[in-house]
């Protein structure tokens, strides 16, 4: 078993910033891939930046250039750095955690980031 606690979500103007981050535990030595999704009201969860083991990170086109996935393995964190924030950015966040080997999925609890025009 994995758990996934999120931090960070808030409230913040059209062009602001916020970094998410989510606390790791249990057995994350079987994780291989650390995501982020969200979620905004009456949409379905999408995919916003993923990040593996070895470092590689690949992101939705709505976020490029504007969002950066990172990872602390000494701290079993996983960030996501949020810039140029856009109203349409408004959403749910959640952490995942995927064991590939099993497809086993884990998620965190969710939080939620809110941005005003």
């Amino acid at each position: 078993q994995v758990q996934l606690v999120e931090s960070g979500g808030g409230l913040v103007q059209a062009g602001g910033s916020l970094r998410l981050s989510c606390a790791a535990s249990g057995s994350i030595f079987s994780v291989n891939v650390m995501r982020w999704y969200r979620q905004a009201p009456g949409k379905q969860r999408e995919l916003v930046a993923a990040i593996t083991n070895g470092g590689y990170t690949n992101y939705a086109d709505s976020v490029k250039g504007r969002f950066t996935i990172s990872r602390d393995n000494a701290k079993n964190t996983v960030y996501l750095q949020m810039n140029s924030l856009k109203p349409e950015d408004t959403a749910v966040y959640y952490c995942n955690a995927l064991v590939t080997s099993t497809l086993d999925n884990y998620w965190g609890q969710g939080t939620q980031v809110t941005v005003s025009s």
